[in-house]
């Protein structure tokens, strides 16, 4: 049989972390067996659904680069052939009508909570034998519910969290079409995974409880029953639910925000799955590798720190052009200009290893490109009035030699040999007047790949 995975996302919102999850785990699901990976797009909550949010959703995989193999699928295109199959269910007797009002249930309900009873659909209309059904009322509109079996247990071996068992006697008739005739979630959702041969429904946690009316529904319909697979929820540093300050936004924020999509991806992976050690691998890797084994069945952690250092290590291995291409777009998103300044390629080389995000790495080689802030504190500090006048003959100096790494740092050796100082005491005050701080690498690469006329121009602003 060949693997079917879905990934069945609400448009009610953007595509954030937990939702990427289920769709990296489906999607190399799929991979790892040589199967399809199917997006479908869960839109009959018609008033908290938006194009927006489709887009969100479409811009968010595409970025990760979770390809699909079909769709997307949009569950209201398929409004017709739900309504024929709730028609067929009627005649055939695993579904009826309830003319039950909402002021009727409101009752039944407040009554079953003061007795202690759990609230549940009491089956009043129900059909069954040697059962009366009440007379229907005037102006009700009745929805359909499904016939939910009575008896026995609803039973699945969770491929995370082992066998499972509900008892149908805890499930009530679950409506599966509005007074409107419009059909709900659960059985849109039992419908689209028969008629699409999904073979595996891999989901977050949260849905353990529609799955055995879903399995009773799909039994009634002589559907085969797909695997089920349960990912627990990931939980922010703090042990609490995950929330916007966690890291529950959406995916393209992880972009704003300067990570890369690989980095992103590798960080998900490890979010509740390993393969012993292993903390850095492609995504080839990983597909092979994966498997719905050494999912945990408890609660993942989101660590904002673990991600930077996997983000940190992307980046050092980024391809240049590929890094210089984005680093470009954020200096320009800030209104700094790369052209015909220092080579940029080159600049990132120097910086890349002291940056976690693609935001600190813009931000720590802006000075190239335009003039930097001045450092007050790091100014106060280094450019002391007896170290002046030794800057000012390696002004002097400097303007003589060729501009290489290696004549600029003889020039900076000569001051330090000359004046018995430690290298520091003249590199930092010469780092100020160059980059505007005191934090940098190796100042000579800095002042080589900054440009003669640049750095004399700087250094020349402190020592008039």
């Amino acid at each position: 049989m060949t693997v079917r995975t879905r990934f069945a996302p609400s448009p009610t919102g953007f595509l954030h972390i937990g939702g990427a999850r289920t769709a990296l785990f489906s999607w190399a699901y799929a991979r790892k067996h040589k199967g399809q990976f199917i997006l479908r797009i869960e839109d009959t909550d018609v008033a908290r659904s938006t194009p927006e949010a489709v887009q969100a959703i479409l811009d968010g995989m595409s970025w990760l680069g979770l390809e699909w193999d079909e769709g997307p699928f949009y569950q209201m295109q398929r409004m017709d052939r739900y309504k024929e199959i709730i028609q067929k269910m009627l005649t055939e007797g695993s579904a009826y009508l309830c003319y039950s009002s909402k002021e009727e249930l409101d009752a039944l309900r407040e009554r079953q909570m003061q007795d202690g009873i759990k609230p549940r659909y009491d089956g009043r209309w129900r059909p069954e034998d040697a059962k009366t059904l009440p007379e229907v009322p005037p102006g009700v509109q009745p929805v359909v519910r499904f016939k939910n079996p009575k008896t026995g247990l609803v039973e699945w071996n969770d491929m995370v969290k082992g066998h499972i068992a509900i008892s149908n006697e805890e499930l009530d008739d679950l409506i599966i079409a509005r007074g409107d005739g419009t059909p709900t979630y659960n059985f849109c959702v039992v419908v689209d995974d028969w008629e699409m041969g999904i073979t595996q429904v891999i989901r977050g946690d949260d849905h353990v409880n529609n799955t055995p009316r879903q399995i009773n529904m799909l039994k009634a319909l002589g559907a085969t029953i797909p695997q089920y697979a349960h990912l627990s929820m990931i939980l922010g540093d703090d042990g609490q639910k995950l929330s916007k300050r966690h890291g529950a936004v959406s995916v393209m924020q992880y972009d704003d925000d300067g990570y890369l999509p690989e980095a992103v991806l590798n960080y998900l992976a490890r979010l509740g799955w390993s393969h012993g050690d292993d903390e850095i691998f492609s995504m080839e890797q990983f597909c092979e590798w994966f498997d719905l084994d050494h999912i945990t069945p408890s609660a993942a952690q989101f660590n904002t720190e673990k991600l930077n250092w996997v983000n940190a290590h992307y980046i050092k291995q980024a391809d240049l052009i590929v890094l210089a291409t984005d680093i470009q777009k954020r200096l320009l998103a800030k209104g700094i200009k790369t052209e015909g300044g220092p080579d940029l390629n080159g600049v990132i080389a120097l910086y890349r290893d002291r940056a976690n995000t693609l935001n600190d790495l813009a931000a720590s080689i802006d000075y190239f490109y335009s003039q930097p802030s001045l450092d007050a504190a790091a100014a106060e500090k280094h450019l002391t009035p007896d170290i002046m006048p030794m800057m000012k003959t390696m002004l002097a100096e400097l303007t003589e030699i060729d501009w290489t790494v290696e004549a600029i740092h003889h020039v900076i050796e000569q001051t330090v040999v000359k004046n018995e100082l430690k290298f520091p005491k003249v590199a930092m005050p010469l780092r100020v007047m160059v980059t505007g701080g005191g934090q940098s690498p190796s100042v000579d690469a800095v002042m080589q790949l900054l440009g003669k006329e640049e750095t004399l121009k700087r250094m020349s602003a402190f020592c008039a």
